[in-house]
C-alpha cells in the first residue's frame, strides 16, 4: 500500500474514531415534565344599597330625615378601606340666594339602627364636599369597620340623618330650592401578600 492510501485510512480511520467517541457521549437518559400555571386577578366590587339614599319634599328648616344603607363586597378580594366622594348641584328657583343651600344640610352619620343617637361624624354637605378621602375614611368608615376592613362577601349597615339647619335668621332665599346630592363611594384593596 502507497503512503497516500496509509495516509487516507490513517485519517478515515481517526474521523470514525471521532464520530463514535462524539456520539457516545450525546447518548444518555432523559426525561421532561411541563407545568401549566395560572394567575388570576381577584375583583373589588363595591355596591351601595339601596342606590337612592333620600327623595323628599317640602323641607323646611328644622326638618330631618333619616336613612339607612348597606355597603357590600360582592367581589373576592377584602377592602381595606372606602372614601366617598361628595357632589351636589342647586337650583336656585327665585335667583336670590346669597348662601350655599348645602351649608345648611347637615349630615350625622349614626352607628346603626338600633343606635340612633350615638353620632360617628356630624357635618354639612358643603364641608363634607371639601373634606380630603382620607379624612372622611377616618372619621366616617373606619369607625365602622376598624382594622378588618370590609371583607369579602360581606357587608355593613350605615344610618345617615339629613338636617335642614334652622339657624333662626330669615331663610326665605332657600324657598323653592332644590337640592341633588351624588355621593361616590370607592374601595381600596388591601395590602398585598403572599400567596
Amino acid at each position: 500500500m502507497g503512503l497516500k492510501k496509509q495516509l487516507g485510512m490513517g485519517i478515515m480511520s481517526a474521523a470514525l474514531g471521532l464520530s463514535l467517541i462524539g456520539g457516545g457521549t450525546y447518548a444518555f437518559f432523559s426525561s421532561s415534565e411541563t407545568t401549566n400555571n395560572t394567575f388570576a386577578a381577584g375583583t373589588l366590587d363595591l355596591a351601595v344599597e339601596p342606590t337612592t339614599l333620600i327623595e323628599v319634599e317640602n323641607l323646611k328648616p328644622g326638618d330631618w330625615v333619616i336613612r339607612d344603607f348597606e355597603l357590600q363586597n360582592s367581589g373576592t378580594l377584602d377592602i381595606e378601606k372606602v372614601t366617598l366622594n361628595t357632589n351636589y348641584d342647586v337650583t336656585d328657583t327665585n335667583g336670590d340666594n346669597t348662601e350655599d343651600f348645602g351649608k345648611y344640610i347637615e349630615v350625622e352619620f349614626l352607628y346603626n339602627a338600633d343606635k340612633l343617637d350615638e353620632v360617628i361624624y356630624k357635618t354639612t354637605l358643603d364641608q363634607l364636599k371639601e373634606m380630603s378621602p382620607e379624612a372622611i375614611n377616618e372619621h366616617i368608615f373606619y369607625p365602622n369597620f376598624g382594622e378588618k376592613g370590609l371583607p369579602a362577601g360581606s357587608l355593613d349597615d350605615f344610618v345617615v340623618k339629613f338636617n335642614f339647619v334652622d339657624d333662626g335668621q330669615d331663610q326665605n332665599q332657600f324657598q323653592g330650592d332644590s337640592l341633588q346630592l351624588e355621593w361616590t363611594f370607592n374601595a381600596q384593596q388591601t395590602a398585598g401578600e403572599e400567596k
